[in-house]
């Protein structure tokens, strides 16, 4: 059941929340062992107990996960680092705030890439998360033990980050539906920063209404977040009937390369024929810059990922190296706190931003992202959303991806919209080799209204 079921069948009697919430810790008992989804867990019985005076609230005392880049009080916040392992926020977040406002409860943190840098969950301090639908298998990342958790039936939703696709590329090899909102619209006041010019906090869930539900309580203007858009607070649940009859729909020509194989390129003509059938029209459109997304994306956010985490020098936070000198203790102890992933993206940051290479690289990046920006905001005058595949390829087995290279092309169709702070969500699209593969679309800027309309038709069509 999903979370919106889940709450209907509290508030007609028909479930109670301590029956929920024993459901989940049972279902946690049996497969926690083999996926690894969570670092920390609440206690069942603790919350069952403060459940009882959220009844009255619109999310009734059930428990969400979060994703353990997102401060939260009562439980450690590690980032998947050996360098925050200890370390216990004293407030949290917006978006955690707004849930327990809302009546949610916090029901633990889920493991996670190390400071959200990967694509596969295997780069967490404290060892990998698994794919429910094979464990032999990555859910993806970074946010991938809310995905596992999610699709595994131990959590009814899970908050995530996507930075370059975090959310949306583990929802897709999960098979759940995952959705990095506009950038701005969701506050990243209490959430870790990677790189805070594309980190945005988005909910994983098991479907469109329960993502339509949670975005519409986390989303809005927040004042301690100067990257925060004015934007009024919407019931997005109110906005998801009314189909997609007449709507264009943009397939990139980008996303539907020969190179995904035959299988992936099959689900394509099948998501195309589903919607002309649902009355909207598709039409190919090209968005050549795709190509640079990539370079753009790790140039820019490894630049700022080696700014935002100078502040883990072994004298502040958790993890610190004795040393018989200043620099010795903060080298010691970057050199224990940081796993080797992060510290290949704070060189590969430091570089880009040292004298002589600033304009060379970081702002030649910035410069391709602004005309990224632009190549979406001109392809929107012709299509009301664009679709293609959210991964190229569904989960692939741990380990497999050893080179970098490899494993950041993971991210090929979610960086370009990153890129440009475009909504985008990505829904299960079908099955290739038994495993997930998901479909993603994107719309216009704060369009989260028009994109979960999209999504839910899609939804009820697919299989």
């Amino acid at each position: 059941m999903d979370l919106v079921g889940t709450l209907e069948g509290l508030s007609q009697g028909r479930m109670a929340l301590g029956e929920i919430i024993d459901g989940l810790w049972k279902r946690i008992e049996e497969v926690e062992p083999r996926i690894k989804a969570f670092l920390s867990l609440a206690s069942p019985e603790d919350l069952k107990r403060a459940g009882e005076g959220l009844a009255d609230k619109p999310l009734r005392g059930v428990p969400i996960a979060v994703k353990d880049n997102i401060s939260t009080v009562g439980f450690t916040t590690t980032c998947g680092s050996r360098f925050l392992e200890r370390f216990r926020p004293v407030f949290d977040a917006t978006a955690v705030e707004r849930l327990r406002a809302a009546g949610a409860q916090v029901q633990g943190k889920t493991n996670m890439d190390e400071f959200a840098m990967g694509s596969s969950t295997e780069h967490s301090a404290f060892g990998p998360t698994r794919n429910p639908h094979d464990p032999e298998r990555v859910p993806g990342g970074s946010s991938g033990g809310s995905a596992a958790a999610v699709a595994a039936g131990e959590a009814l939703a899970a908050l995530g980050s996507d930075t370059g696709g975090s959310v949306r590329q583990p929802a897709a090899l999960c098979g759940v539906v995952g959705l990095r909102p506009t950038y701005g619209l969701v506050s990243r006041w209490g959430l870790v920063a990677f790189a805070s010019s594309l980190d945005q906090i988005g909910p994983i869930t098991r479907s469109v209404r329960d993502c339509a539900l949670i975005l519409s309580i986390i989303a809005g203007h927040d004042p301690r977040d100067s990257t925060s858009l004015p934007a009024e607070p919407r019931d997005y649940t109110a906005e998801l009937e009314g189909g997609i009859a007449d709507w264009v729909f943009g397939l990139p020509r980008e996303y539907a390369s020969p190179e995904l194989g035959a299988e992936a390129l099959s689900l394509i003509d099948r998501w195309t024929s589903l919607i002309e059938e649902l009355g909207g029209r598709v039409v190919e459109i090209s968005l050549p810059l795709t190509e640079y997304a990539l370079p753009a994306y790790y140039l820019i956010a490894s630049a700022e990922a080696s700014a935002n985490l100078a502040r883990f020098d072994g004298v502040r936070y958790t993890a610190s190296v004795p040393g018989e000198t200043v620099r010795e203790m903060i080298a010691a102890s970057r050199t224990f706190g940081f796993g080797r992933e992060v510290k290949r993206r704070i060189m590969l940051g430091t570089f880009a931003l040292s004298a002589g290479y600033y304009d060379r690289y970081y702002g030649k990046a910035q410069r391709v992202r602004t005309l990224i920006a632009r190549e979406f905001a001109d392809a929107f005058r012709e299509v009301d959303i664009i679709f293609g595949p959210t991964s190229p390829t569904p989960a692939f087995r741990l380990g497999e991806k050893a080179d970098p290279i490899s494993m950041y092309l993971s991210d090929i169709f979610t960086l370009p919209s990153a890129l440009a702070g475009v909504p985008a969500i990505s829904i299960p699209g079908g099955r290739i080799g038994g495993l997930p593969f998901g479909l993603q679309l994107i719309a216009p800027r704060l369009q989260e209204g028009k994109l979960l309309r999209a999504a839910y038709a899609l939804e009820q069509a697919l299989p």
